[in-house]
């Protein structure tokens, strides 16, 4: 449900069927493992079973004479690269991550891989290939990695001289500080102190559909090949066709693969092609290749394309899962509520390779208050673990955990309501957030007001127990924030005779963006929105766009189909001057059609006009194509009932509202489903999921039988409560919607479990295990 009524658009806040519905519903649709092409050859990866180990030696020669195997692929097949610098930008594949060279870092780093004529050929194939290790200590923990006498995974970094808290720890990949005002003089005003701990596990995205991407070479011209990495030579100023690679692949941004892959491999972007599929899911797992450039140097090997597809062990063993985090948090405040220091230490797990996002981090932490003097301290700690990934506002969930678990501690020991005690120091519009960024149009105190004001805050709480055994109840709030990411956006927007209008974007639609991104092209055209036919251009065929990422692309395709719109409308104003045969400044665009200023006869609807656009002068494209700004902070909330048994520690959920400020809703049900799904995923986060590892450094939890995500048994109905506060910045109003809702449940329930069991957690998950083996277990309440 909506807090606000919409202004007078006609289609933006409207609720159409989706554009790729049917296609979905009816399996017609294409996904990465759909694509089939002749003389496809099927490639597998075979991975390293330690966690930490030498490579002594590669042994690929009984593969390669197995009469099904067309290729045979290790390290030498890529290009050379440098040493692994500790300035990984987060989700950035560094060529090490392809294959492992001369140590395996992580169970399941890719050490070879094999293409044969069948996917059976080729893991029979695998079992072929020879290696020989030399196995070495295993790092899993950011604690371990820590240590003075730890294992060191990359020996040729130098300690980092500005962590003088931190001596001689080559396991730290980087470190980042802020701080604004007097942090020492803050916590001397303050009456009231409280320094806490937390930590999070290793989690993963959790999509449905695995990894799977295809690549093709094409023919280079006659006697001109060129290998991977090779310079490539001009002929007539142009780039000499070496043999161009083409891969279909399923990712959340495929100018983002392009990119990488063109790096990795040493070609000009130019002679990369990534054509998108559609996308089972990526919450921040699928921007970063990882079948890709295996693919492609066995298709190259091949000289047949090759294709490859995950299975859901590799995905949970050598993709990207969030980062294990270790967060020191301490709050001091005034007897009266009021916030006056603030100061974080924050840990996070990168990983065998550096590139945690450390930047996400900090911009969460202390974002959702007003804080003056702050002082944050983050840290990029490699552990012998896949190299973490985004999932769904990077680590905002965790910094959440943290601060809201001290905020609620804070108000109980100042005897405020908790609510209130959030209210006093939310953040607002203008002020400074403690990484520095000014707030721009943000929500975080109409977010607050709508917790206090929901019927669910003061609703009266208990239930009946499982039958024979007492049930203990409690209620737990928590506020969540993620930044909007902002990046450039590419629409082009071809009138047909018909009227109706193709629209090509750039940008690869997870959460219905399509049927958005044309809303919002409709609304500025004033037609409807079945008259738009949306679709998602490859790398050749539309603009450069950045990842569907970050609450992006509503927000920069919003702007980019709103100039394209306007691009439409000049070019039918002049058609319509040049039938009417009067001057363009006497035509005005309104209500989806053209009309004379001061001649009410002189009409032009939109079908008319785009009937005669061969006979005026020929096709109509309107192009929108810009680098989006003007982005700002979501804000959301969590209010959740839960019943604890005592004897099992099972947690059940009763009744759950997530608010969210959405900036406009542009189509209500796609930003409930945002909401709903997040807030379904921060459940799993909080209750079940975790990278179980073993004390060698094996996960020992790789199935969706053994890692539990949440099921509809698991997930109650939440009621999504939208908040609207318009972006100025943006012609639709948007803001990001797709990941505030991530932050605050895991926050919310651990103060509802404390509610219920006396027990405050600070480490996750609260599973029934943790429940029943708390220390402080016997202090659960009957209520």
């Amino acid at each position: 449900m909506s807090t606000t009524t919409q202004p007078n658009f006609k289609v933006v806040g409207a609720r159409p069927v989706r554009h790729d519905g049917v296609e979905k519903v009816t399996g017609s649709a294409q996904y990465g493992a759909d694509i089939y092409l002749p003389g496809m050859l099927h490639g597998k990866i075979l991975r390293s079973p330690h966690a930490h180990a030498r490579i002594v030696s590669i042994d690929t020669s009984a593969a390669e004479t197995h009469p099904d195997v067309r290729a045979v692929a290790t390290w030498r097949d890529l290009p050379p690269a440098p040493p692994i610098a500790r300035t990984v930008l987060p989700n950035q594949t560094p060529l090490d991550n392809v294959f492992a060279k001369d140590r395996a870092l992580y169970k399941g780093h890719p050490v070879a891989a094999v293409a044969a004529t069948s996917l059976h050929a080729a893991q029979e194939a695998l079992a072929l290939i020879r290696v020989v290790y030399e196995p070495l200590p295993a790092v899993t923990t950011i604690e371990e990695a820590l240590k003075p006498d730890a294992p060191v995974l990359h020996p040729h970094w130098q300690p980092l001289p500005s962590i003088a808290a931190l001596p001689e720890k080559n396991n730290i990949a980087a470190h980042q500080r802020h701080v604004i005002g007097d942090v020492t003089a803050g916590f001397a005003k303050a009456d009231v102190v409280i320094e806490r701990e937390f930590r999070t596990k290793s989690v993963h995205q959790g999509y449905i559909e695995p990894h799977a991407s295809t690549a093709r070479w094409d023919r280079p011209l006659p006697n001109s090949p060129l290998p991977l990495g090779e310079d490539v030579p001009i002929l007539s100023g142009q780039v000499r066709d070496s043999g161009r690679l083409t891969v279909w692949t399923c990712s959340q941004g495929h100018f983002g693969i392009q990119e990488q892959l063109a790096k990795l491999l040493a070609l000009p972007v130019s002679q990369v092609r990534i054509i998108p599929t559609e996308i089972g899911g990526g919450f921040g797992g699928k921007l970063q290749p990882y079948l890709e450039p295996v693919a492609a140097a066995l298709a190259k090997k091949s000289d047949r394309p090759v294709k490859m597809v995950m299975d859901r062990a590799e995905e949970l063993e050598a993709t990207g899962p969030a980062p294990a985090t270790h967060v020191k948090v301490k709050l001091g405040a005034t007897k009266d509520g009021r916030l006056v220091a603030g100061k974080a230490q924050i840990f996070l797990e990168a990983g065998a390779f550096p590139g945690a996002p450390m930047a996400a981090a900090l911009a969460a932490v202390f974002s959702a208050y007003a804080i003056e003097n702050t002082e944050l301290d983050v840290y990029d700690v490699v552990t012998n673990k896949p190299k973490s990934a985004a999932y769904r506002a990077p680590t905002t969930p965790c910094m959440a955990f943290a601060v809201e678990g001290t905020m609620s501690e804070l108000a109980e020991t100042l005897g405020m309501d908790p609510i209130d005690l959030r209210i006093m120091n939310a953040a607002r519009p203008g002020q400074r957030r403690a990484d520095g960024l000014m707030n721009g149009a943000i929500g975080a105190m109409e977010v607050m007001q709508a917790v206090k004001s929901h019927p669910h805050y003061t609703a009266p709480l208990g239930g009946e127990g499982n039958k024979g055994k007492a049930a203990s109840f409690g209620r737990g709030i928590a506020i969540g924030f993620c930044r909007n990411n902002v990046g450039t956006g590419a629409a082009v927007a071809n009138v047909l005779a018909d009227g109706t209008v193709g629209l090509v974007t750039g940008a690869i639609d997870i959460g219905g963006t399509r049927t958005a991104v044309s809303q919002m092209l409709a609304e500025a055209l004033g037609i409807t929105v079945d008259r738009i036919n949306p679709s998602i251009g490859d790398t050749d065929s539309i603009g450069y766009t950045t990842n569907t990422a970050g609450s992006s692309v509503i927000f920069k395709l919003g702007h980019a189909v709103n100039d394209a719109a306007n691009d439409i409308k000049r070019q039918l104003r002049e058609r319509a001057a040049k039938v009417w045969g009067v001057p363009l400044d006497a035509v005005e665009y309104s209500d989806g059609g053209l009309r004379h200023k001061s001649d009410g006869e002189l009409k032009l609807s939109f079908k008319q006009i785009a009937a005669m656009l061969n006979e005026t002068g020929g096709p109509v494209v309107g192009r929108g194509n810009l680098a989006a700004t003007g982005s700002t902070g979501s804000y959301s909330a969590n209010i959740v009932d839960v019943q604890v048994d005592p004897e099992t520690g099972k947690v059940r959920i009763l009744r759950y509202t997530a608010l969210q400020d959405v900036g406009r809703a542009i189509h209500p049900s796609y930003v409930e489903g945002q909401i709903q799904g997040g807030t379904a995923q921060g459940i799993g986060w909080a209750l079940n999921e975790e990278y179980f590892m073993s004390a060698d450094g094996k996960m020992l939890n790789t199935s969706l039988l053994d890692y539990r995500m949440p099921t509809a048994f698991d997930v109650p109905m939440i009621e999504a409560v939208m908040i609207e506060v318009p972006n100025p910045n943006h012609p639709f109003g948007a803001k990001g919607v797709g990941e505030a809702n991530i932050s605050p449940p895991i926050a919310a329930l651990a103060d509802a479990i404390y509610h219920a069991t006396g027990v405050r957690h600070r480490s996750l998950p609260m599973n029934p295990g943790r429940i029943v083996n708390s220390e402080l277990n016997s202090r659960i309440p009957v209520r």
